[in-house]
């Protein structure tokens, strides 16, 4: 099954229960200053699961584009994207876990046709703030999941929200698929990484306040979440998602331009097509690469993307042709979202400008960092590593972002190749004297422009730490 015919699956089975389709949101929150892009379905629709009515009624599904910078540094493994389509229903204030539990088994058993031999299923274990979920576990079990393949799981697990710092959430019950070459066991072990998780139901039922309190919401909903990319590849029997038709048209243009092997260059590779994946989808819902919020990320993504590039020994423009295979994606992309054939220009064009601009310093930038790296190492070997600090760290992270366009976690990718340094600092510590340092040059930039450039470098003046949505 690919990616297209999984997602008109999904909705079809929807519609069928007098759902109504909408559209996907853009990745730009429209009215959230709290988090700087779309990282799930529920996020457009928070006054919704508040009350209030939604214009296309409160039985709703879609497709939703998403994009999640916690997992940036997770990218280069079998399973993490920045960008990823989430499948998703929404009960607002209509039906609950005694109709939702029976679709879920519905849709996998009978629509995708999983053996129910091969499901397992977790809920909520209960704490202070809500009680153990044993309606649930018994919806499940009258669907014949047996209860040893039932897990009660703590907050970590099985608790979703909100999206933000305060709005809708509550409990959820995940179901997984067992994908080992053996019989799935009787007994669901979730610690075990061959059984994955699939679906997501979650049960919104509170809201959390100001004060970090749970409240009951003044009605029951239902948010679902099914991963396009992770469900596609499950379905096909592959462990790493790459393998899908979703991944494989960027993934050979890479080993087309690189002359080499994805099988053997795993983890650039990966990169490169996750990250400009991204960046093509931000930059057709209007964000351009800078040096602050979301800009920033783009960036930071276009440059990661550059330099795994370089890594595989691609040293010319590359970026704007693996965009081109991306929008060519017949299987999935091509002709369903219209906004990246309406700005198909302008994603190349962005692209290309983005990318002549970084390799202008690329190689001066990382020849420097080499030769320093080379002799903190032998300061080690020297027994004279109190010479380097994580603030000493922060500040030369600083000079390689000012002089070289290098973001700061570029910076400590380089780091990392250099194991017996950058192991012994804690990365959030480099970010913050490279934060610190970021700020008094702002500071100063405002005082030497006070009068003269208000409008141009205080317009630059943000400094954005974290980047989590």
């Amino acid at each position: 099954m690919n990616a297209r015919e999984l997602k008109n699956i999904f909705i079809e089975f929807f519609l069928k229960k007098k759902h109504v389709e909408i559209p996907s949101a853009m990745l730009v929150p429209e009215n959230d200053p709290t988090t700087l892009f779309i990282s799930a379905g529920i996020q457009p629709l928070v006054p919704f699961f508040l009350g209030k009515k939604h214009p296309s009624g409160d039985r709703l599904v879609n497709v939703q584009k998403c994009v999640r910078t916690g997992d940036i540094e997770e990218v280069g493994d079998a399973v993490h994207h920045t960008f990823f389509e989430m499948l998703g229903n929404w009960s607002l204030g209509d039906y609950f876990k005694q109709e939702m539990i029976p679709w879920s088994f519905e849709f996998l058993t009978k629509t995708l046709n999983i053996p129910q031999n091969k499901l397992a299923v977790s809920v909520f274990a209960g704490d202070q703030d809500a009680p153990k979920d044993e309606e649930t576990a018994k919806l499940w079990e009258k669907q014949g999941i047996p209860l040893p393949r039932i897990a009660y799981l703590p907050k970590e697990n099985n608790w979703w929200g909100p999206p933000g710092i305060t709005g809708p959430c509550g409990t959820d019950t995940e179901m997984f698929y067992w994908t080992g070459d053996n019989q799935a066991p009787e007994v669901f072990d979730p610690k075990d990484n061959r059984w994955v998780e699939i679906w997501n139901d979650v049960l919104i039922q509170y809201l959390k306040n100001n004060q970090g309190k749970y409240e009951q919401l003044v009605q029951n909903n239902i948010d679902t979440g099914m991963g396009v990319e992770r469900t596609t590849a499950v379905l096909s029997g592959f462990s790493d998602n790459y393998l899908t038709n979703i991944w494989q048209p960027i993934i050979k243009e890479i080993e087309n331009i690189s002359t080499k092997k994805y099988s053997e260059n795993l983890v650039p590779m990966r990169i490169i097509a996750d990250h400009l994946r991204a960046a093509i989808f931000m930059i057709a819902d209007g964000v351009e690469p800078s040096n602050k919020e979301r800009g920033y990320v783009l960036r930071r993504l276009i440059r990661r993307s550059i330099r795994q590039g370089k890594i595989i020994g691609i040293e010319n423009n590359f970026c704007s042709v693996i965009a081109q295979a991306v929008l060519d994606n017949q299987d999935n992309y091509a002709g369903t979202y219209p906004e990246l054939d309406l700005n198909e220009n302008k994603i190349l064009e962005t692209l290309e400008a983005e990318e002549t601009k970084f390799r202008r310093t690329l190689n001066k930038g990382l020849n420097e960092i080499e030769k320093d790296f080379i002799n903190y190492t032998k300061l080690f070997e020297n027994k004279k590593q109190e010479a380097i600090s994580a603030e000493y760290l922060g500040k030369k992270a600083f000079y390689y972002f000012e002089s070289f366009g290098f973001p700061v976690e570029m910076f400590l990718d380089e780091a990392s190749f250099y194991k017996t340094i950058i192991k012994m600092f804690d990365r959030d510590e480099i970010i913050k004297y490279f934060n610190i340092e970021k700020q008094k040059h702002t500071e100063q930039s405002r005082t030497l422009s006070a009068g003269k450039f208000k409008s141009g470098l205080a317009d630059h003046s943000e400094v954005i730490t974290k980047y989590h949505t």
